[in-house]
């Protein structure tokens, strides 16, 4: 296949796929997008970011300023009980966690957080392929070359895959590997203007409420005029288990929320609209070789898809494409080859990253626990609050 020069291919055009393009090209790479959508639109709602994520995007110019108008910085995250109403625990977030961090926790919507690497991405001039579905990929010691489905190959020195769940190009990486198992949970989600929204959660807060065999969260997006709403739930999986944007009924949600409190309930209530999707998961990876394989490496849900309780789904993308750039920085300095340094990436990566896929599953039985855990969760809440909310581990580096 023909020898491109320093040319990485990459697969989705969602955050990580437009942070992993925004990354290569700082390294002194060239990069070309692959997208099968019509245009680059972004699925879902509102996102957490840590201090771990932002301090990337400060680095690359896309947190402060104008850029980061739409960014909310919350002053507390407070975590309260279903069920009574009651605030079990609450850590301090806004000036002090940056103080702490040296990067702040914002909320965004995610559709703003895409839009601005968008941007950046084509004042590059990198190469944006819309409707065009990767259909299969080759590698040999001088390149790779994807088929797409218009029937055409584009080659390149390197693929990354950051197709998402499903990702097709994850099977050049693990050829055996089985299907995303559905959990069981559903997401419903909604927006509402924020001067819709109950009196007590206009304020800068991010609130999570736990309940047996549920929770809800609600934070303020797009520069504070909107607020973000997710009731996650036990039920039943839709036929379509893929499909990301399901039709919500609000009559589910509201049945979900019978026995939770009045303003718990009147959250839900003022929510317009509701869409829905089944939450899938993977097992965490299990060693390098589950995120790189010679020219190919895999980056955020394609490589380990994380459940939505540690709110760490985009930062992993985001922290992956700023590892990817290191080491592609590398291959530009002349230290090593690129199929070294993308395994350089997944030795980096995959422990960090199957630890936060541990912890997003033992927050999701702990956030929906009964009985005699429900009990014992609320008690270290109500003691240790701040202390067990705080994550030195996560927060602090990368």
């Amino acid at each position: 296949m023909p020898r491109m020069t320093r040319q990485v291919l990459i697969v989705g055009g969602g955050i990580g796929g437009l942070a992993a393009a925004l990354g290569a090209r700082a390294a002194g790479f060239e990069a070309r997008v692959l997208e099968q959508a019509q245009g680059f639109s972004e699925v879902g709602a509102g996102i957490q970011l840590g201090p771990n994520t932002t301090a990337i995007l400060r680095e690359w110019a896309l947190l402060d300023g104008a850029a980061g108008e739409l960014f909310v910085r919350p002053e507390r995250l407070a975590v309260r009980d279903a069920l009574s109403g009651e605030e079990l625990g609450a850590l301090r977030l806004g000036r002090n966690f940056e103080e702490r961090y040296g990067a702040p926790y914002v909320t965004v919507h995610r559709a703003d957080l895409q839009r601005s690497l968008l941007l950046r991405v084509r004042a590059d001039g990198t190469p944006l392929d819309t409707v065009t579905r990767v259909l299969a990929a080759r590698q040999d010691a001088s390149g790779v070359a994807v088929k797409t489905s218009a029937g055409s190959e584009v080659a390149g020195d390197a693929l990354v895959g950051a197709d998402g769940l499903w990702s097709r190009v994850r099977e050049y990486v693990l050829p055996a590997d089985e299907a995303p198992r559905p959990t069981g949970h559903i997401a419903y989600r909604g927006l509402l203007r924020l001067a819709a929204a109950p009196a007590a959660l206009r304020e800068s807060v991010v609130t999570a409420w736990l309940g047996p065999a549920l929770h809800v969260v609600a934070y303020p997006v797009r520069g504070g005029t909107w607020l973000n709403v997710v009731c996650v739930v036990e039920g039943k999986v839709p036929l379509d288990a893929r499909g990301w944007d399901h039709e919500g009924l609000a009559a589910e949600v509201d049945a979900a929320l019978a026995g939770a409190c009045t303003p718990l309930r009147d959250v839900a209530a003022a929510v317009p609209e509701w869409r829905m999707w089944a939450l899938h998961d993977r097992a965490p990876v299990h060693g390098a070789s589950a995120m790189a394989a010679g020219r190919i490496a895999l980056l955020g849900d394609a490589a380990h898809p994380m459940l939505p309780y540690l709110a760490q789904g985009a930062g992993m993308a985001l922290e992956d494409a700023r590892e990817l750039q290191c080491v592609l920085a590398s291959v530009t300095e002349g230290v090593t080859d690129l199929p070294a340094a993308l395994q350089r990436y997944a030795l980096n990566r995959w422990e960090r990253c199957a630890r936060v896929q541990r912890r997003s599953r033992r927050n999701g039985t702990i956030f929906h626990a009964t009985g005699a855990l429900r009990w014992g969760r609320d008690t270290a809440m109500r003691l240790l609050g701040e202390r067990l909310l705080d994550l030195p581990w996560l927060y602090g580096g990368r």
